[in-house]
C-alpha cells in the first residue's frame, strides 16, 4: 500500500463529519476523539503490518479513490478505530455506566432525609457589621437542638464559647478537635463546627450556614452545597450577601421549599475618607493596614516599628491561638500596640476593634476556576468584606474609615466599593468517596487522578451548579500514587486539608502515607523524630515560617487520627505540644522586627540599612513585584531575603536589594532635593542615579550641549558651592 495514499484517506476519515458524530455517541468527546485519532493513525503508519482485515478495507478504500464504483470508503475504518480507540480508554466499554455515576444534575435526590421533611428556610442578608447573623445565632440558642457551620475554625470555636458561656451545652467539632461539653463525652444537643464536617443524618431543629455566599468558592463551595442541601432540620437559617438571595431561592425550588428574606443594614456608618495615607508618620490608634503578601506584611510592620510604634501582626498561615492572641493585644485598650497589620485573615472570624482600614495594596493574587492563579484588583465583594471590620458595633469606635496607602489607588478603592455585588450564579460540587469507588470498580487499572479526570470530563451539570477545582486533590494523588493504599484510604489522605506550596508538609504527608501502608502506627515519638521537636523559639523569619510549617504537620496528624484512631493515636499528646509550639510561634510573632533585622543581617551584613523609614515599600516597587508573580517568579521585595528564597534565587535578591539606595547615599543627597524624592519613592534607584550622572558628563565632555555649556557648567559649579556651603 502507498503510505501516502493510506494517511491521505485516514485525514479524509478523521474530517468526517459524520465519523466525529458516531465516535461522540460512543463516548468520544472532541478531545477523547482527537487523541484516539491521532494513536490510530500512528498505529497503521507505523506498524509493519496489520491485521488482514484492516489490510483489506485500507487497500479497497486506496484502490477504489477516484473511481467510479468505489470497492471502499473511508468510514469503513469506523469499526476498526473505535475497536482502537477502546484499548487506549477502556471506559469506552463502559461509558453508560460511568455517565450515570457522574451524573450531578440532580444533588438535592443525594440527600433522602432532607427531602423527607419540609424545611423552613430563613436567608439573614446583609453586610459586614449588620448583626445578621447575630439574629440568627439567637434562634440557635433558643432552639432543642442546632448545629452551626462556619468557614472557620476560629467562628465555630467562637460560637462553642458563646453556647457555653449561656448555659447552652454545645459540641464543638473541626476537622482536628473534637471538644465535649459534658465530661463524659455524651453529645451536646448543640454543635459548632466548620462547615465541611456537618452531618447531614443527624435531625437538629434549627441549623445556622454562615458565610453562604463562599457557595460559589472555586474550592470550597461544595460543603456549603451539601450543607444547604442536605442538613436535616427543621428551621434553616442562612447568613450571609445579598448577592446570594437569588441562588438561594433557586435552588430551593428546585427542594419544593420557600425561602424568608431578611435584610439588615450596617449598624455603624463607614466612610471612604477623600485623602490616602501616604506616609506612615500618618498613622493614628485603632489603624488597620490590610496587605496581600507576606512580604509586605514583614516590609510595613518593619517600617512602623521603627518610628517607635508597637505593631500587631495577622495572617492567614499563623495559628488560631496566635492570630487571638495578636487580635487580643490590638483590641485592648491598656496595651501599648495600637497599630494592626493584617493580611485578608481579618475578612471574617475574628473580632476587632478598628477605626481605620487601610489598603496597602488594592491587587491581591487568586486562584480562578480552572486552578490559575492571577494577580487583579480586589472584587467589590472582598473590599466589602475588609472595609467593614471597622467600626465594629459595640467597639470604641462609633464609625468605620477606609483609605488607601497610596494616592493613586483611592479613587480604584472607591470605584470598587461604589460597585453592585455580582450576583452568586452557581453553587460548587465535589465528586463524593462512593462515586469515584464506583468508577475504581469499572476502571480498576486508572489512578485516583486519572478517575477524578474521567470524572470530571464525564459529569453533567446544569446550570445552578459548577464541579470544583479538583488540582489539589489531584496533586496529592500524584504524590502518593506509588504508596500501596486501598482506594478509600488514598482517597481520605487527598482531601487533607494543607498547602502544597509548604515542602516541608507534603514530605510529612508523604511520611504518613509511607509509615500508614505499612501498617505501622504513627505515635507521638515518630512524630517527634521527624519534625525534630522540641522546637527552639525563632530567631529570624525563615524560622518562623518553619515552626508555622510544624503547627501545620500537626494540624494534619489531628486530621488523620480522627480518619484512622488506630494508626494516629497519639492525638492527644500531639495537642499538648501543638499549644505549646503555638505558644512559641506568639513570641515570634510579638518579635517579628527582630527577627526580620536579623534575617536581614544573615543574608547581608553590608545591607542592613537599606531598609528603613526612609524608604518605605513603594508603588513601582510594589508593581514589579506583580509583574515578577504574574510570571511565576517569587518576589524581589528587598525582605524576601532569607524569609522564602533559599538557594540560587537568593543571590538574584541579593542584587536587587543591594541596588536599593543605602541610608549614606540618601544622606549624601539634601532631604528636601528631587534625587531624594525620587529615591524615596523608589522611582530612582542609586545605580540609576549613578548611571545618569555618568551620562550627563559625558554628554559634557563631547560638547553635546553646543556653545556655552562651559560657562553653564562653571555657574552650576558655583551653585553647588554656595548649596554645600
Amino acid at each position: 500500500l502507498s503510505a501516502g495514499e493510506v494517511l491521505k484517506n485516514l485525514n479524509k476519515f478523521y474530517k468526517r463529519k459524520e465519523i466525529q458524530r458516531l465516535g461522540a455517541e460512543n463516548g468520544l468527546d472532541a478531545r477523547l476523539f482527537h487523541q484516539a485519532f491521532i494513536s490510530f493513525r500512528k498505529y497503521i503508519m507505523e506498524s509493519s503490518s496489520v491485521s488482514a482485515d484492516l489490510h483489506i478495507i485500507l487497500n479497497d478504500i486506496c484502490c477504489g479513490a477516484g473511481k467510479v464504483c468505489l470497492l471502499g470508503h473511508v468510514d469503513d475504518l469506523f469499526p476498526f478505530f473505535l475497536r482502537h480507540a477502546k484499548q487506549i480508554f477502556p471506559m469506552l466499554d463502559c461509558m453508560d455506566d460511568l455517565r450515570k455515576i457522574s451524573d450531578l444534575r440532580l444533588p438535592p435526590n443525594w440527600y433522602p432525609d432532607a427531602r423527607a421533611i419540609q424545611r423552613k428556610i430563613i436567608f439573614h442578608a446583609g453586610p459586614t457589621n449588620s448583626g445578621k447573623t447575630y439574629h440568627a445565632i439567637q434562634r440557635f440558642l433558643s432552639a432543642k437542638s442546632g448545629i452551626y457551620c462556619g468557614p472557620l475554625k476560629l467562628l465555630a470555636h467562637e460560637i462553642f464559647q458563646k453556647s457555653n458561656d449561656a448555659n447552652v451545652p454545645c459540641d464543638l467539632v473541626t476537622g482536628e478537635e473534637r471538644v465535649y461539653a459534658n465530661e463524659d463525652a455524651r453529645q451536646a444537643p448543640h454543635i459548632a463546627c466548620t462547615i465541611e464536617m456537618c452531618s447531614t443524618n443527624t435531625p437538629y431543629e434549627v441549623a445556622v450556614i454562615d458565610e453562604i455566599q463562599m457557595i460559589r468558592d472555586p474550592a470550597r463551595g461544595w460543603a456549603w452545597t451539601r450543607a444547604l442541601l442536605g442538613l436535616c432540620a427543621e428551621e434553616i437559617h442562612v447568613c450571609g450577601e445579598a448577592a446570594a438571595i437569588d441562588l438561594v431561592t433557586e435552588l430551593m425550588y428546585t427542594t419544593g421549599e420557600e425561602v424568608e428574606v431578611r435584610n439588615y443594614k450596617r449598624l455603624t456608618p463607614l466612610t471612604v475618607l477623600d485623602y490616602a495615607l501616604e506616609s506612615l508618620d500618618n498613622l493614628q490608634p485603632g489603624d488597620c493596614i490590610v496587605c496581600f503578601s507576606k512580604n509586605d506584611i514583614y516590609s510595613v510592620s518593619r517600617q512602623i516599628e521603627a518610628r517607635g510604634l508597637e505593631c500587631a501582626v495577622i495572617y492567614g498561615s499563623l495559628p488560631p491561638g496566635t492570630k487571638l492572641e495578636q487580635a487580643k493585644k490590638f483590641n485592648d485598650p491598656d496595651d501599648p500596640c495600637k497599630i494592626l497589620v493584617a493580611t485578608d485573615a481579618i475578612g471574617m472570624g475574628l473580632n476587632l476593634c478598628i477605626k481605620r482600614i487601610i489598603f496597602n495594596s488594592i491587587v491581591k493574587p487568586t486562584i480562578n476556576e480552572k486552578g490559575e492563579k492571577e494577580i487583579d484588583s480586589i472584587t467589590t465583594s472582598q473590599a466589602l468584606q475588609i472595609a467593614g471590620r471597622a467600626g465594629r458595633y459595640g467597639s470604641s469606635f462609633k464609625q468605620g474609615e477606609v483609605t488607601t496607602m497610596h494616592r493613586d489607588d483611592l479613587m480604584q478603592l472607591k470605584e470598587i466599593l461604589s460597585e453592585p455585588v455580582p450576583p452568586v450564579k452557581a453553587a460548587g460540587l465535589h465528586p463524593t468517596p462512593e462515586q469515584i469507588e464506583m468508577f475504581a470498580y469499572h476502571l480498576p487499572d486508572a489512578t485516583l487522578s486519572n478517575l477524578i479526570d474521567i470524572f470530571v470530563s464525564l459529569s453533567q451539570v446544569d446550570g445552578l451548579y459548577f464541579v470544583c477545582n479538583i488540582d489539589d486533590f489531584k496533586f496529592l494523588a500524584d504524590m502518593i500514587q506509588h504508596i500501596p493504599l486501598n482506594l478509600r484510604s488514598r482517597y481520605v489522605f487527598c482531601t487533607a486539608p494543607l498547602n502544597r506550596k509548604e515542602p516541608f508538609v507534603c514530605t510529612m504527608l508523604l511520611k504518613f502515607a509511607r509509615q500508614f501502608s505499612r501498617n505501622e502506627p504513627l505515635t507521638f515519638d515518630w512524630l517527634c523524630r521527624h519534625t525534630k521537636w522540641p522546637l527552639a523559639a525563632p530567631k529570624n523569619i525563615k524560622e518562623l515560617v518553619h515552626l508555622e510549617a510544624v503547627h501545620d504537620v500537626f494540624d494534619l496528624y489531628l486530621w488523620l487520627s480522627y480518619r484512622f484512631l488506630d494508626m494516629f493515636p497519639d492525638a492527644v499528646l500531639v495537642r499538648d505540644i501543638q499549644k505549646n509550639l503555638d505558644d512559641i510561634i506568639q513570641v515570634g510573632v510579638c518579635n517579628i522586627t527582630k527577627l526580620i533585622r536579623a534575617s536581614q543581617s544573615a543574608a547581608a551584613p553590608d545591607t542592613a540599612a537599606v531598609v528603613s523609614e526612609d524608604f518605605p515599600l513603594s508603588r513601582t516597587k510594589r508593581d514589579t513585584r506583580l509583574v515578577s508573580d504574574r510570571h511565576g517568579a517569587k518576589s524581589t521585595e528587598a525582605l524576601s531575603i532569607a524569609v522564602e528564597v533559599p538557594g540560587e534565587r537568593r543571590a538574584k535578591n541579593l542584587k536587587a536589594y543591594r541596588s536599593a539606595p543605602r541610608q549614606e547615599d540618601l544622606k549624601s543627597h539634601g532631604r528636601g532635593s528631587l534625587a531624594n524624592r525620587l529615591l524615596r519613592e523608589g522611582l530612582l534607584t542609586q545605580e540609576m542615579l549613578r548611571q545618569l550622572e555618568s551620562e550627563w558628563q559625558d554628554q559634557r565632555r563631547n560638547g553635546r550641549y553646543g556653545v556655552g555649556s562651559k560657562r553653564d557648567d562653571q555657574n552650576s559649579s558655583k551653585e553647588m558651592g554656595k548649596k554645600k556651603k
